[in-house]
């Protein structure tokens, strides 16, 4: 029999059972799920944003009425006859639609007539016919008459191919459309000046191009306007002649020219000399092309697109004074002012 053990000297020995505690609030997946909540939210959200942007009013008025449907109250009631269910001796059946009778009080100076919001014109306002016609007919002048500068210009163009002598010109020949009419120039340019330094003797090959402008001006019955100009480069003789004097000089040289060839001279109304102040090329005021003869045909009817119709009365309308609000009366039952026709 083993010998019995003495346990009274031996030390007490204590064990501390602890229990594992659950860590799934910092490293499980909760907070995965609030966070996922939230961003549907903002997704959410940013949706609605965008869709209020889109939307237009009307889109926004049916899903309103969607959500907020017409009331029954809202609807008719009764027979939806003349009384809508109610008794002619109820308050509501006596309401009107129509407003009572307005008075107007005119100023002094001021002559008024009383117009009803409810009144209905007896016939449509009377359309100024005459006017109308007398526009369309000006417009289809316009049109004729510039279709009639354009066979001109084409017919210059080729007459200056016609003829030999003057091949080597068609650079010293602008023509082109102007709101005054057609416009022929005649400038220095290629080398080739029209006149001589400082007169106002063409030369003749300058006489032999205004032949040929002249065969065909002579064919319009226009009127014209003959204008010198000159460069912007200083001359002064001794006598104090300049560049008014030289221009103008030119001007009434190519008048000659031009009766000489044939031209009638009643046709012409203006012939004038501007110097250097309307130039061809303002950015280069001293440039040889500045130094020209223009030639215009003058329009008959204006321009096409300047005509514009008249109004329909013949006048443009008078704008009616303000009214006078009526004392007593509320403001959306005020009468309409109109003013009294002149005699």
């Amino acid at each position: 029999m083993a010998p019995r053990l003495d346990r009274t000297n031996q030390p007490i020995i204590i064990v501390k059972r602890r229990r594992k505690g659950n860590h799934a609030g910092h490293h499980g997946g909760a907070w995965k799920v609030a966070y996922a909540d939230f961003v549907t939210a903002m997704m959410a959200f940013f949706l609605l944003l965008w869709l209020l942007n889109v939307t237009t009013s009307s889109q926004k008025q049916v899903i309103a009425n969607y959500f907020d449907p017409t009331s029954v109250s809202m609807a008719t009631s009764g027979s939806g006859g003349v009384l809508g269910g109610q008794s002619i001796l109820e308050p509501g059946a006596q309401i009107s639609n129509t407003r009572p009778m307005g008075t107007a009080v005119p100023l002094p100076g001021h002559p008024l007539t009383v117009k009803e919001e409810n009144d209905v014109p007896s016939e449509e306002p009377n359309v100024d016919k005459a006017q109308f016609e007398k526009f369309e007919a000006a417009k289809k002048e316009a049109e004729k008459e510039d279709r009639k500068f354009k066979e001109a210009e084409a017919a210059i163009k080729q007459a200056i191919q016609s003829v030999p002598d003057l091949k080597e010109m068609q650079q010293n020949l602008i023509v082109d459309q102007t709101p005054e009419g057609l416009r022929i120039q005649i400038v220095d340019a290629a080398g080739k000046a029209m006149f001589p330094g400082g007169s106002s003797e063409p030369y003749d090959y300058t006489r032999k191009l205004l032949q040929q402008v002249q065969n065909v001006v002579d064919k319009l019955p226009n009127k014209l306007s003959i204008r010198g100009h000159t460069d912007a480069t200083p001359f002064r003789s001794a006598g104090g002649y300049n560049n008014w004097d030289l221009s103008t000089d030119r001007a009434n040289a190519s008048r000659r020219a031009l009766e000489y060839a044939g031209l009638d001279p009643n046709r012409v109304i203006d012939v004038s000399g501007r110097a250097d102040k309307d130039p061809l090329f303002p950015d280069r005021p001293r440039a040889a092309e500045n130094r020209r003869i223009s030639i215009i045909m003058l329009r008959e009817a204006p321009a096409p697109g300047a005509v514009a119709p008249a109004a329909a009365s013949g006048a443009a309308a008078a704008i009616p004074p303000a009214p006078v609000p009526v004392p007593g009366v509320p403001a959306n039952k005020q009468p309409i002012l109109v003013p009294a026709p002149q005699r």
